[in-house]
């Protein structure tokens, strides 16, 4: 059964859905067809019921927001995607709090120095945002680069973190 809640935060409208005990998803919006679908494709037919909090991520995400940084990191996460989607996610989790890391420095970090477009293309695709930060990853000199919940919110996940911003 995939348990689903949708949750307001200060970067707007979070639907998040957990398939068993880990979070699986993260959309920036409301519930709809787009996460729906999604849910879909990587369960089936399996149910999906609407919950107060899947796998305490919506606890999670609350504390967050209201300056528990680091509460994300022990959420426990269900990726779906390629074997190379997941390296570069479990990389992502490894850029911390506060920090800001390059394409190229997740490139390196999974022994694929020359896969930065890759790196790009992964960090797009990403389907459980700001739990797995993918928000915290920015161009080579240090620039917002885009993001697919908007340069706006972004900036404020890292300002909301402590990063420094070029």
């Amino acid at each position: 059964m995939i348990q689903l809640a949708t949750m307001d935060s200060p970067v707007g409208a979070l639907t998040v859905a957990a398939h068993g005990a880990r979070v699986c998803l993260l959309h920036f919006g409301e519930d709809g067809p787009g996460p729906r679908t999604m849910l879909q494709r990587w369960y089936g037919r399996e149910g999906i019921e609407r919950h107060d909090d899947p796998a305490g991520a919506v606890t999670a995400l609350r504390d967050y927001f209201a300056g528990s940084l680091a509460t994300l990191d022990r959420v426990e996460v269900e990726m779906n995607g390629t074997p190379f989607q997941t390296r570069v996610w479990d990389a992502l989790r490894t850029v911390k709090c506060g920090t800001t890391a390059s394409y190229s420095a997740i490139a390196r970090a999974i022994g694929l120095p020359a896969a930065v477009r890759a790196v790009g293309a992964a960090n797009g695709a990403n389907p459980v945002a700001v739990i797995v930060p993918c928000h915290r990853i920015v161009g080579a000199n240090g620039s917002l680069t885009g993001y697919g919940g908007g340069l706006d919110r972004k900036r404020w996940l890292l300002r909301h973190e402590g990063a420094l911003l070029v």
